[in-house]
């Protein structure tokens, strides 16, 4: 035996072996569990051994014990955090010490007759980083675990948990309310990002593959190949930070400099090594050291620590694709798949068949994150800001998407699931509402011809197009283009896109945004220096100016595509008059490059500005005799109005649109461009929401981009609607002090009868 206690000669590999064939007999399941505290207690020459699981009450039950008195087996119970065994679920991490009763969070149970027991040693069951159990070894005599103790329970708690876990336990009756995950019905409130409602199962983005063994044959061997893997990995790492491949495509440099500084931490590395030394497999030690980091980073406060757990996910993820010769491609899903991730870019959420993908949760993100965009473009329900939604479920758990409320509701009750079928019911009984107003023309109850359009920017988008009724697309937005590619797409990639969207709008217009890219928008084959601010920095049309070749190519695609047709084009982001004039001035090199080699230009082309900026509120009457038109950015608008990032949830619903210097501000635009006969629109969020549009008609706006989802309620409402009587009633109101009219707006819509 060793001297300092720790595995007997017979190594870690014999003692985890034993253990698994002792979970896997055909005896009860607490002779098994008896089997196994003998075994350890004995392998770790220790006095004794016990094991605690969680019940679903959330209690440590003492389950099975060798050396405290076996009465107290399922009656000792101890709540998280209470004695020394409920600071180890706690915590989620080994407590080693040489005097346990001197220990302030030390409980004593006087029906376990641990009194004469000094030395303690508590390892965490962990299961998605959460503790689910501990297992506990103790000695009389006063003395300190080594570290290659503390290394031995751990790995002995790994192989328990995923025994418990796989239900060569959990299949029996004696064991059926043990919380080896969460299994009851959660209810979780977040943010809608996009609307509807969807019920569906689990299927995990990017799930991480379990390991299909956990005890090494050959250690030695199982060395070789994590050496081999993380020599791998880091080399994959590099060859995207060196740019010799787009399998990233969307990641940003830094991004990646982060995953390749967490590849190279010695303490990573370190622990991985030592797994796998106990015994593991690679794919094992992989899987164990990730649940260690979760457990350790859950419990930290500050979030920039708790950020450093997504990456180490992430990392460890990746290694286990190595391990596994895993090429991720098309997956196979169920039919009614809800999508769960910690964030996706807009490239990840298209890679997922548009038929089978019902529904979309994320951990992270905002309403204006590229994910929330594209899912309103394809009109699936997304809720986000669910935070450590991804610990709650497991693939394939029922789950309930509503994108009215910005819930997530995990393994609904059945009652639940009807409710939410019903209500599902209606929305169909509205959309084919909807779909009978689709050739009714936007006309108010008062006479009022509004002018009703639809965003676009994915090629499904088009299909919306007849489905909606809309008279045409007030927004198409370009740069999805650009993000969804590897690498810059080239003139005739460009030009073909274009020619596809102006042919299926047929006669009715299209207005194209120019390259809106920076700020969160980032291409990993673009160039760019790190910005402090970047949504304050070179984005969108500055971009544009700073990088004119870029812009010239979009300009010359543009104008290929609308050849001998109308084509208007917009340029985003403008924050002076002067921007606007080189823009424009590109557009009329680009004119004359295609006359002087006979090329056909558009039979009208139109060119527009974004009003996004506040500096134009008071420059307009400068800026619009240079526009053939003008579009208000409603978003980018009152973000920089109230100097809040709307992609930051921390103060991104701070201020509401609906307030008077919004609407003032709203106001005053139309009010301008009314007088100098410049056509307005607005093609923001608030368009495509029916009370948001409706404060916009009182305001005299005639021309609404909506969403496509937005298109049929709003269009309900503008029918339903007074304007005279409206107009009158929002005078009143903009005059208010308050923060929000947003009640009053609605209370004056209902007294009108409107359908908001």
């Amino acid at each position: 035996m060793p001297i300092g206690g720790g595995l007997t000669t017979r190594g870690p590999r014999n003692l985890l072996r034993q253990i698994r064939e002792a979970m896997a007999g055909a005896a009860p399941a607490q002779v098994r569990l008896d089997q196994v505290v003998k075994i350890i207690a004995q392998s770790m020459v220790a006095e004794v051994c016990s094991i605690y699981l969680r019940r679903g009450s959330g209690d440590l039950e003492l389950f099975a014990t060798e050396g405290l008195n076996r009465d107290a087996v399922h009656n000792t119970r101890l709540k998280i955090g209470e004695g020394l065994v409920g600071e180890v679920a706690r915590m989620a991490q080994p407590i080693s010490l040489s005097d346990a009763p001197s220990h302030p969070s030390f409980s004593y149970r006087p029906e376990t007759g641990e009194d004469p027991y000094h030395a303690f040693l508590g390892a965490p069951l962990l299961r998605g980083g959460r503790a689910i159990g501990v297992l506990v070894v103790q000695n009389r005599a006063e003395r300190r675990y080594d570290p290659d103790e503390v290394e031995d329970i751990q790995t002995i708690a790994m192989v328990l948990a995923e025994t418990v876990a796989n239900g060569e336990l959990l299949a029996l009756e004696e064991l059926r309310d043990v919380e080896v995950a969460p299994h009851r019905p959660e209810r979780h409130k977040g943010q809608r990002f996009a609307e509807g409602l969807a019920f569906g199962h689990v299927v995990l983005h990017e799930a991480p593959l379990a390991p299909e063994k956990l005890l090494a044959d050959n250690t030695q061997v199982e060395e070789i190949r994590l050496r081999e893997a993380l020599i791998a990995l880091k080399a994959g790492i590099d060859s995207m930070l060196d740019g010799s491949h787009g399998s990233m495509a969307g990641a940003s440099y830094e991004v990646l400099e982060t995953y390749r500084m967490f590849a190279d931490d010695r303490g990573w590395n370190r622990s991985l090594e030592e797994a796998v030394r106990g015994g593991l497999t690679a794919e094992a030690a992989v899987d164990r050291v990730r649940n260690e980091h979760r457990a350790r980073f859950a419990q930290a406060r500050d979030p920039y620590i708790k950020e450093r757990l997504h990456d180490f996910e992430d990392l460890a993820n990746r290694l286990l694709r190595v391990l596994a010769g895993d090429n991720p491609g098309h997956r196979d899903l169920p039919d009614d798949a809800i999508l769960v991730a910690r964030n996706l870019g807009p490239a990840d959420l298209l890679e997922y068949p548009r038929n089978k993908l019902k529904g979309l949760l994320i951990e992270e993100g905002s309403a204006a994150s590229h994910a929330a965009i594209v899912a309103r473009a394809l009109q699936i329900p997304c809720v986000g800001r669910l935070l450590g939604l991804r610990d709650r479920l497991s693939e394939g758990d029922l789950v309930i998407v509503d994108g009215e409320t910005g819930e997530a509701h995990l393994r609904p009750r059945p009652d639940m699931l009807e409710s939410v079928q019903s209500r599902m019911a209606v929305r169909d009984q509205r959309q084919a509402e909807f779909a009978r107003l689709r050739d009714v023309a936007a006309v108010t109850a008062d006479g009022t011809r509004i002018s009703l359009l639809t965003n676009a920017g994915l090629a499904v988008d088009l299909e919306n197009l007849n489905e909606t009724g809309a008279e045409g697309i007030g927004l198409f937005r370009t740069e999805f283009q650009f993000m969804v590619s590897e690498q810059l797409p080239r003139l005739d990639t460009q030009t073909a896109l274009y020619k596809l969207v102006l042919d299926a709008a047929g006669d009715r217009p299209v207005t194209f945004r120019t390259l809106d890219i920076g700020g969160d928008k980032v291409l990993p084959y673009l160039e760019t220096e790190r910005e402090e601010n970047p949504a304050l920095g070179r984005r969108a049309i500055r971009l544009g100016l700073d990088r004119p070749a870029l812009l010239r190519l979009q300009l010359r695609a543009l104008l290929a595509a609308g050849a001998n047709r109308e084509l208007r084009v917009m340029f985003p982001m403008i924050a002076t008059v002067d921007e606007f004039r080189a823009a424009r001035e590109l557009v009329d090199i680009e004119c004359e490059w295609a006359r002087r080699r006979g090329r056909p230009l558009p039979a009208l082309l139109r060119v527009g500005a974004m009003i996004e900026c506040p500096s134009l509120l008071w420059h307009l009457d400068a800026l619009l005799p240079l526009t053939d038109f003008v579009s208000v950015g409603s978003n980018d608008l009152f973000q920089y109005m109230y100097a809040a990032d709307r992609t930051n949830p921390l103060v991104s619903d701070r201020y509401d649109p609906l307030s008077p210097p919004a609407l003032r501000a709203l106001q005053t635009i139309q009010r301008v461009c009314a007088e100098t006969g410049t056509p307005v629109s607005v093609c923001g969020e608030l368009a495509g929401r029916p009370l948001e549009a409706f404060a916009l008609l009182t305001l005299g706006f005639t021309r609404l981009s909506a969403p496509a989802g937005g298109v049929g309620p709003v269009k309900r409402m503008i029918l339903s609607a007074d304007l005279t009587a409206a107009k009158r009633g929002m005078t009143n109101l903009l005059g208010s002090s308050a923060g929000s009219i947003r009640n009053e707006i609605e209370s004056l819509a209902r007294k009108l009868n409107v359908a908001i």
